[in-house]
Parts: C-alpha cells; sequence; structure tokens
C-alpha cells in the first residue's frame, strides 16, 4: 500500500486543483465550446505539436557532437519520446530530463551524466528564445499591454534576472571551463565526503562537456535556429487550437500563450501540468486579450486532451522496446552508462 502512497497523493492533487479550476465554471457552457470545436483544426494542433518533437530530435545532434559526432535521428527521437512520456505520467512532474537522458544512454554510447548535461544546454537555448519570444508578442501590433496582470508581469522580471544569472554563468563556463571546473570543485571540497559530493563533481564536469556543443558558430547557430522552430512550432499548435473554438487573435496571442505555458512548465507540477497548463492559458487569453472564460477553459482542455495521449503512447511503446519501465526513471541519476 505504502508503494501506491505517492501515485493516490498525485491523483488527489490533480483532482483537487481540477475541482478548484471548475469551481465557478459553467460546466454545461464549456462543454458545448468543446464540441462546437472545429475538429480538424483541433487535430492539426495536434500534428503540428508532434513536428515539434521531430525537431527537438533534430536539434538535439548538435548538443550531443561533442560526446558522439553522428548520433542516429531515431534514438533521439525515442528518447524525447520517453522523457515527454515520463514528464506527463510520472508524479515528480519534472522527470523528463533524466528520462531522456536515461533512455538515449540505453540506445546509445553515450554517459548518462554527459546526456544529462546535454539537455543543460538545450533548457538555455529554449530560455532565451521563449523569453526572446515573449518580448515579441508584446512589442507587436494591437498588443493590449495596457490589460498585462501583475502576475505575468513579475514573472517575466523574475524570469529575466533568472534568465541573466544563467546565461552570465553559461559564458562563464563556456569561456573558462576549466578555472570554472576548478572552482566548483573547491566549492565542492567544502562538503563532507560520499555520495553527494561525488555526483556534484561528476555533473558538473558532464555540463561543462556538454556545454562544450556551443562554443564553435558551426553547431550553436543550427542550434539556435531549431530552437526557434521547435517554440515557433508550439505556438503555431496553440494558434490552431485557437482556431478551432473560434478564437480570432492573432499569432502574437499564441507567442504570449507558448510562454505563459512554458513558464508554468518550469514551476513543480502535477504530471502532464494538468490544471497548470490551462491556468496559464487562462492568464494569457483571459487577463490580458480578454477572451471569455468559457471559450478559454474549452480550448485549453480540449487542446491539452488532443495533445497528450499521442506523444505518451509513443514514450511507453519506446519504453517497452527498450526494456525499461517508469520504475527506473527513479532512479536513474545515479546509473550511468560508459
Amino acid at each position: 500500500m505504502r508503494r501506491h502512497l505517492p501515485w493516490l497523493a498525485v491523483v488527489a492533487l490533480v483532482a483537487g486543483l481540477l475541482w478548484w479550476f471548475f469551481r465557478d465554471e459553467d460546466l454545461s457552457g464549456v462543454w458545448g465550446h468543446i464540441r462546437a470545436a472545429d475538429a480538424p483544426l483541433l487535430l492539426a494542433s495536434a500534428v503540428i505539436a508532434m513536428a515539434g518533437f521531430a525537431v527537438r530530435a533534430l536539434r538535439w545532434k548538435y548538443f550531443l557532437a561533442p560526446v558522439q559526432l553522428r548520433s542516429p535521428f531515431g534514438s533521439r527521437f525515442a528518447a524525447v519520446a520517453v522523457g515527454f512520456m515520463a514528464n506527463n505520467l510520472l508524479p515528480s512532474g519534472r522527470a523528463g530530463e533524466p528520462g531522456r537522458a536515461y533512455a538515449y544512454s540505453r540506445m546509445e554510447p553515450v554517459g548518462f551524466t554527459a546526456a544529462l548535461a546535454t539537455l543543460v544546454v538545450e533548457r538555455l537555448l529554449d530560455g532565451a528564445v521563449i523569453f526572446t519570444l515573449l518580448f515579441v508578442a508584446i512589442l507587436s501590433p494591437g498588443f493590449p499591454a495596457e490589460s498585462l496582470p501583475t502576475e505575468i508581469a513579475g514573472g517575466m522580471r523574475v524570469a529575466a534576472i533568472g534568465l541573466g544569472v544563467v546565461l552570465a554563468g553559461t559564458v562563464l563556463v563556456v569561456a573558462f571551463p576549466s578555472p570554472c571546473l576548478r572552482i566548483g570543485a573547491r566549492l565542492v571540497a567544502l562538503l563532507p565526503p560520499g555520495r553527494l559530493s561525488t555526483g556534484l563533481t561528476g555533473v558538473m564536469e558532464g555540463v561543462v562537456e556538454g556545454l562544450a556543443s556551443i562554443r564553435g558558430w558551426r553547431l550553436m547557430l543550427p542550434a539556435l535556429a531549431w530552437t526557434f522552430g521547435v517554440w515557433l512550432l508550439q505556438s503555431l499548435s496553440f494558434w490552431a487550437g485557437f482556431l478551432a473554438f473560434d478564437i480570432r487573435l492573432p499569432f502574437a496571442a499564441a507567442l504570449l500563450t507558448n510562454g505563459a505555458v512554458a513558464m508554468a512548465a518550469a514551476l513543480p507540477a502535477t504530471p502532464g501540468y494538468v490544471g497548470t497548463l490551462q491556468l496559464a492559458v487562462s492568464l494569457a487569453l483571459v487577463q490580458v486579450y480578454g477572451v471569455a472564460p468559457e471559450s478559454v477553459l474549452a480550448c485549453a482542455v480540449a487542446w491539452h486532451a488532443v495533445n497528450f495521449p499521442p506523444i505518451t503512447v509513443m514514450g511507453l511503446w519506446y519504453t517497452r522496446r527498450l526494456g525499461i519501465s517508469l520504475k527506473d526513471f527513479r532512479g536513474s541519476g545515479s546509473k550511468t552508462t560508459p
């Protein structure tokens, strides 16, 4: 019974979030909007989102190049699917990165730590591009700047500070890898000897190795271009969802929604971001653009419903092919592959 307690807690949390989110809504009105949605456009949003996962796999080869010059696309895509499946199903809500690195290390001769370090670089570029697209949305003609809620304004300020610190640290590590590694080793030496200090040392070495992927413009520029492709496709998927519910807004609204969802996903969340995704979409469309709440909620729920199954089922299929299970991801951080 005790081993099922985390899952029961997650189910209770999701149920509580759903109740809180729907408590003041006219559920019959929401259901009416869903029934009236344009099904082909809604399905198109799922196809576009799936294309985004393929683009993620294409981009990953540039981050993997320093540790594996010719990484197979099939292995990269399988690991991406496994990682997003883990995010959708596991209680931690952020198991995707270690799960993805672990899955890739099972298929290719790349260690878990080195694979995970490439995802650190990927997240840095993701943050920079998301932040750029957010400002494009805010500076676009017709953006209702006077209606920007304090939650989003404050979140953007926090994100800007955090991104600045991360990018500054990244520049220092890229420019001066050896000195930064020595400083990190001295700081780790202050900790008591044990698994924690050993693990931190391995992570630091892996991160420095992974950051090597952005030292050359031949790798950096295409990686940056593909990163814009990833998030523009995600925004296009949201926009197709808007149109399916006759929410006629400029593409900038999809960029803002995408940024709000990405920032919400960075916070501790339930598996599959149930509740947090709907809240982020509501903040972007209801609070900023003044769209009717029922229509927005119906759009968010339906978009989530059609986009959740494909990548989740595909990830489960790949885990079966690899002979691993969801339990393996909980301890993947301690597993490495030479």
